[in-house]
């Protein structure tokens, strides 16, 4: 079978405190976009166990940490599965804050119930999920949600970006992870984001803040730049997905944007909705 993991963004993303297991307590919107996506072949293997091959863009995690083979992994050790060949075609690019490797994971579990006549249910597969990584659970549905908790308590939501255009811009570097959350500063609020995005798209520019922009665009100050520039290109909002580092934009309506100073970066344009 082929599938099609598709990445997300996060529309505001909230620290609002360190946890005593070392996680963080976030709240976040987490929005699927549905064109860029990865390609996810999974079949049958001749031997028992899993092998994994790849193509596109250079994954470049060890074996012990992909993302693919650890979902394979946490899925056999509670379900029977035989043998499967994997391959992966990478579009989405990686330390993006897009959750494309999330994607993939979740994708393979998807992708293993099916091939395996488990049967298994969303919350079934949610919870293998949510064992991979913070965001992985999101993409067992892909359909809007506030996470809370690291990211894997879900509620989804009836929210859409339909007319607008939206843009992803990621320079040639990544922004790690862990790093970010060593620098980001926790920041307790009594407002809910849900109550802030229900306002007009005009208004979330100056309510619905991404956390870890300060210390990222501190340590890289280009991210910043390419913020500026979605607003001078007409965004009516701009923001990092996730902690980097790939920034979009929200153009009213379906227009290709032009973007003549952004050559050099990966750029993805779609109608949002």
């Amino acid at each position: 079978m082929i599938l099609f993991p598709n990445c997300k963004i996060n529309i505001g993303l909230r620290i609002l405190s360190k946890r005593a297991d070392g996680y963080h307590e976030l709240e976040t919107l987490m929005y699927p976009v549905r064109g860029l996506c990865d390609a996810l072949e999974i079949i049958p293997g001749e031997t028992e166990g899993v092998s994994f091959s790849a193509s596109g863009l250079p994954v470049d995690a060890p074996l012990e940490k992909n993302l693919c083979i650890r979902a394979y992994e946490a899925l056999r050790r509670r379900y029977p599965l035989g043998g499967v060949k994997i391959h992966l075609h990478k579009k989405v690019p990686m330390g993006a804050g897009l959750g494309g490797g999330s994607a993939d994971a979740a994708y393979v579990i998807r992708g293993l119930s099916e091939l395996f006549g488990l049967g298994l249910s969303l919350s079934e597969m949610e919870a293998v999920a949510a064992e991979i990584g913070s965001d992985t659970a999101f993409f067992v549905s892909g359909s809007p949600a506030l996470a809370t908790g690291r990211g894997e308590v879900l509620r989804p939501v009836e929210f859409s970006l339909r007319g607008y255009r939206l843009v992803i811009v990621k320079p040639s570097f990544g922004v790690s992870t862990a790093q970010a959350y060593a620098r980001v500063k926790p920041a307790p609020t009594d407002v809910s984001l849900w109550h802030l995005l229900a306002q007009p798209v005009s208004a979330w520019k100056d309510s619905v803040f991404n956390d870890f922009e300060p210390s990222v665009f501190a340590q890289f100050p280009h991210l910043k730049h390419l913020k500026e520039c979605l607003y001078e290109a007409g965004a009516t909002y701009a923001a990092m997905s996730g902690s980097g580092s790939a920034i979009f934009g929200l153009f009213p309506g379906n227009e290709t944007i032009p973007l003549p100073n952004l050559s050099d970066e990966f750029v993805y344009q779609e109608d949002a909705d």
